[in-house]
């Protein structure tokens, strides 16, 4: 009998145990209900394993798309990709497509382990040959028809990378390592110049949660990086997540660097609003409580903000299995701000605001969201909007971009999401290994491209004439391809880390960031 037939098997006869202990928590659950700011939260239902519904990943056969609703198309952007996660779009229209696999070689320390690399190799459609990975492509639609005129490959064997940002003509790109800094002036097709590493950042030998997300303060001056926890609530031990499970504030000039916000047990699709300049990040929350426990979210992200994990989730429910209890970081837990629902696994996020889609997509968050595997139906293998009003989430989550799952198989996943240079809705698809474009139906498109790196002032006025209150009038200059001047948004702080420049090498230089105090999880 092959192994991975021997696990399968073993893996069967331990979920049907634990099924039994989560039976009570999802009879007749309504997972709906875990959808909005104040999610239905069911009695935990603790398990060695979580339940296990993986759906087998099969790809689309020649002429199959997702399905979108009226008002909306969706055609093929870019195929035959190798594992595409992310996508961003520069201010020339350009998009970059982040193509990436996890490091290999993670160390197995406990049987669950390697459970979890069986399932997540079913999950991904691992098996048969695959493509070169950890690549960067460059797409150009040269005459802003949605179509894809050039493909270029700006970048090959990088170290997992998943975030970028863009200015200054320099491309930052966040790998699982560290923040590199590439020179890169628009319009270029090629990068041949050595990376300077900009700062370390949290990796290996254990690396559970392994993707690096990127944002570019609406100042122009700071990075923001997404580092996911080491563990599913601490299980390797707290040195273990030191600066993990947390957002770093980066100087991108110096490469200090600080702990912005923590308790984020594996936060992704950071992105910054465009009328409020707020920071936003969607996050995976914890395993093993039970198929309905506990709900993925969507929240805005505030400075020293300490958002539960592992002691506590969704504010301050205390997580039982973390010891020893910590009851004063409980105390300090921020609820977020939009429950998603349990095990979606969201890892993409971008604001509409910008974009040419139809009016019921005016103003609200697209939210990218990979699919569950640990519960005992499927939930999530979407794309979403929520609608926004006075800066915050208001109503219910509106599926947007459907047909990635078929049954117990999976034609797709989706991953992260953005606006293109004509304004329609880009997905990253890495299980189908396609990046999927989303337009309006009637073929508008916004008059001039406008980049992810880009946040421009919408201040509007009422009927008085007066600024909407909603508007945070320090967010007000349009950056076009130079930092705007310095406008102190609310997660950009005047005071910046200080540190020394820096160096030259992607390998060579081991120099933490300059702020040595980088927080473990465990604290604001």
């Amino acid at each position: 009998m092959k192994k991975s037939q021997i696990l399968g098997a073993s893996v069967l006869s331990i979920s049907v145990g634990v099924g039994l202990a989560a039976y009570a928590q999802s009879a007749g659950f309504d997972i709906s209900q875990q959808i909005g700011p104040n999610p239905v939260l069911p009695d935990p239902a603790p398990s060695l394993l979580p339940d296990l519904k993986v759906a087998e990943v099969v790809g689309w056969k020649d002429g199959e798309t997702p399905a979108v609703p009226n008002g909306l198309m969706v055609t093929a952007y870019a195929k035959d990709l190798a594992n595409p996660r992310t996508v961003h779009t520069l201010p020339n229209g350009d998009v970059l497509v982040i193509q990436s696999r996890g490091p290999s070689g993670e160390p197995a320390s406990r049987p669950k382990d390697l459970i979890r690399g069986w399932i997540m190799s079913i999950a991904h459609g691992a098996g048969g040959e695959q493509k070169e990975s950890n690549v960067i492509t460059l797409l150009r639609d040269a005459n802003r028809d949605g179509t894809v005129d050039e493909r270029h490959d700006l970048l090959k064997k990088l170290d997992s990378p998943f975030g970028v940002a863009w200015v200054d003509n320099t491309l930052y790109v966040a790998s699982t390592s560290a923040i590199l800094a590439y020179p890169y002036e628009l319009g270029q097709n090629e990068i041949t110049a050595q990376p300077k590493t900009l700062t370390p950042l949290p990796g290996g030998p254990i690396n559970h949660h392994w993707t690096k997300d990127l944002a570019l303060s609406p100042d122009g001056q700071m990075l923001y990086v997404s580092v996911g926890s080491n563990s599913n609530i601490a299980e390797n031990g707290l040195e273990a997540e030191k600066g993990r499970a947390a957002i770093w504030q980066v100087d991108r000039h110096t490469g200090a660097a600080r702990v912005f916000a923590s308790g984020l047990r594996n936060p992704n699709g950071l992105t910054f609003n465009p009328k409020t300049g707020t920071l936003w990040t969607v996050v995976n929350e914890r395993d093993e409580l039970g198929p309905n426990l506990v709900p993925d979210y969507m929240t805005s992200v505030m400075e020293g903000g300490f958002y539960g994990w592992p002691w506590s989730y969704y504010g301050k429910h205390v997580d039982a299995r973390v010891h020893p209890p910590r009851p004063d970081m409980v105390e300090k837990a921020t609820p977020p701000d939009y429950a998603l629902s349990s095990h979606v696994a969201a890892l993409g996020l971008t604001f509409s605001m910008n974009s040419a889609l139809p009016a019921a997509y005016a103003n609200g968050a697209f939210i990218g969201e990979h699919g569950s595997w640990n519960r005992d139906s499927f939930n999530g293998y979407k794309v979403v909007y929520v609608p926004f009003e006075n800066g915050k989430p208001s109503g219910k989550a509106q599926d947007v971009v459907t047909g990635f799952i078929q049954g117990d198989q999976a034609k797709g996943r989706p991953v992260g999401v953005e606006i293109d240079g004509t304004g329609a809705l880009l997905v990253a698809d890495d299980a189908g290994n396609t990046v999927w474009r989303v337009s309006s139906s009637d073929g508008k498109i916004t008059p001039q491209p406008i980049g992810t790196d880009q946040v421009k002032l919408q201040v509007s006025t009422n009927a008085m004439g007066d600024q909407n209150p909603d508007v945070n009038p320090n967010i007000g200059t349009e950056m076009t391809g130079s930092a705007a001047q310095s406008q102190s948004p609310p997660a950009s702080p005047n005071k910046r880390p200080t540190g020394p420049e820096p160096s030259s090498g992607q390998q060579q230089d081991e120099r933490r960031p300059a702020q040595m105090q980088i927080a473990p999880a465990t604290g604001p």
